[in-house]
């Protein structure tokens, strides 16, 4: 496995795993269970370091993806912009759910609010990972590109047989 291969099995976890803190902390909300509320933070936690290894990796992935026919430095630059505000904003939501989870351990009156602050905080965390996952599609998947021309559809030629 190279760097581009483990870029490409890593990169999604940071993305994927706020997505399911966020559903497990809107149902700890709603059923009022510090365990799963607890449980969210913990999630939250984990993709923050997954982050981590995404980052880490980035740099070995585009050394292998530069050299590419139709991968052009604009779109590297891209996601590489937008894959460090999403990596500091993710460790941000780390750091606050290990504050939420302290508070929620320790019974502290402001937990409620940190609570729903981490959870707007995580929407905000995961519209820039859905950005971010976009500019690293777009590098190989020249479909998902905003100028992406489609090919005209193949016209059948009326002499072919149907088999």
């Amino acid at each position: 496995m190279n760097e581009a291969h483990f870029h490409l099995v890593v990169n999604h976890l940071p993305i994927i795993f706020p997505i399911v803190a966020v559903i497990i902390m809107i149902t700890g909300l709603i059923y009022k269970s510090d365990a799963v509320k607890r449980t969210a933070f913990l999630i939250f936690i984990i993709g923050s370091l997954t982050s981590i290894a995404a980052m880490t990796s980035g740099e070995g992935a585009e050394e292998i993806v530069e050299n590419i026919s139709g991968v052009t430095e604009n779109f590297i630059e891209r996601h590489e912009k937008s894959a460090e505000l999403f990596s500091i904003l993710t460790y941000i939501l780390g750091g606050l759910s290990l504050l939420g989870l302290w508070a929620s351990i320790k019974q502290k009156s402001f937990s409620n609010f940190l609570n729903i602050g981490i959870l707007i905080f995580a929407l905000v965390v995961i519209y820039f990972g859905k950005e971010t996952g976009t500019t690293g599609g777009e590098i190989q998947h020249t479909e998902i590109r905003p100028d992406y021309q489609y090919p005209a559809p193949i016209k059948k030629n009326d002499t072919e047989d149907d088999y």
